[in-house]
């Protein structure tokens, strides 16, 4: 796989990340706090684009369960 997609794909999720990181410090809610700091740092140690997107949405989702 391409390097510049996994770096794409790694901003986006880091994006997405920092949401919900804010989300969570202004609501005082721990879940979207981990989460955000989860989706912000996983990027850097996975370097499979398949396990990187499952990884991502299952982040994503954690906050609403």
């Amino acid at each position: 796989m391409n390097d510049t997609n996994i770096f794409f794909w790694g901003f986006i999720f880091g994006a997405i990340g920092l949401g919900y990181f804010s989300y969570g410090v202004k609501q005082r809610k721990g879940v979207p706090l981990l989460s955000g700091i989860l989706l912000s740092g996983f990027s850097y140690f996975i370097s499979n684009l398949l396990y990187m997107f499952m990884l991502a949405v299952l982040f994503m989702l954690l906050p609403f369960f």
